[in-house]
């Protein structure tokens, strides 16, 4: 089943801390071509795709997509933000040829910084700090003949109303958009999220996956495996199924 797609608006506690939203991206976004630890089982239910596995929720986008990610075709996606290491591995398979891995796929991603800010937006009710000017923590890069791309980043802040999270767009070698969804972390003692421990902003007024806007209805299909240290640096890996 879909998720919806508009979400109601958050507000920061804090009169000084900046004041995001959710969820108000559209439900659906115009396709953009380019030539170019431990995991958790709650219980969530996808669209059955005519192979062997079930297609990947379908979720927001959020407020903060990127504006021209053909622009960003990079693994390397930190542009100077610091933070954890994290090595994020997406593996793309078809459910409509039996889960086969799908090669030639577009994978964009985009997640906020230590503080809990994204690039390329700011300067508003929904974002304090101002960096529209900036591209960091957002890139794409096609799937190789396994269904994989592999992007360098750091472990994603929060911010008010949402937990931990990756945005993850998938298009077809043409363009073509299949899936717009999300990848959860593990949370609780021993993961990553608390080894972490929302960098400087300590996890007093985090919002877990179970009170998440996004994922309170379950995250069995988007809650990805993250293994590492806070001085090692994290990998991350996730798979899902798109009907391509």
């Amino acid at each position: 089943m879909e998720r919806k797609h508009f979400l109601k608006s958050l507000l920061m506690g804090a009169a000084s801390a900046p004041v995001l939203l959710s969820a108000c991206g559209k439900d659906t976004v115009s396709p953009t071509s380019s030539t170019s630890s431990t995991s958790g089982t709650t219980g969530t239910t996808g669209t059955s795709g005519s192979g062997s596995c079930t297609v990947a929720p379908t979720e927001t986008e959020g407020p903060f997509p990127t504006k021209t990610p053909a622009s960003y075709v990079r693994s390397n996606i930190t542009d100077g933000k610091t933070g954890y290491a994290l090595t994020i591995t997406i593996t793309v398979n078809n459910a409509n040829a039996s889960c086969a891995a799908l090669a030639g796929a577009l994978v964009d991603i985009w997640h906020c910084d230590a503080e809990g800010n994204y690039s390329e937006y700011g300067g508003t009710g929904m974002q304090a700090t101002n960096y529209q000017a900036v591209h960091f923590l957002r890139g794409r890069q096609v799937t190789n003949a396994a269904g994989q791309v592999t992007f360098t980043s750091i472990f994603p802040g929060w911010y008010s109303g949402r937990a931990t999270h990756i945005h993850v767009h998938v298009y077809s070698a043409t363009g073509t958009s299949l899936k717009v969804t999300q990848i959860a972390f593990p949370e609780g003692s021993g993961t990553a999220v608390a080894a972490v421990n929302g960098y400087a902003k300590g996890l007093s007024g985090y919002t877990s996956n179970a009170s998440d806007n996004v994922f309170s209805d379950g995250v069995a299909l988007e809650l990805a495996t993250v293994t590492g240290s806070t001085t090692a640096g994290f990998q991350l890996s996730w798979a899902l199924a798109v009907p391509a």
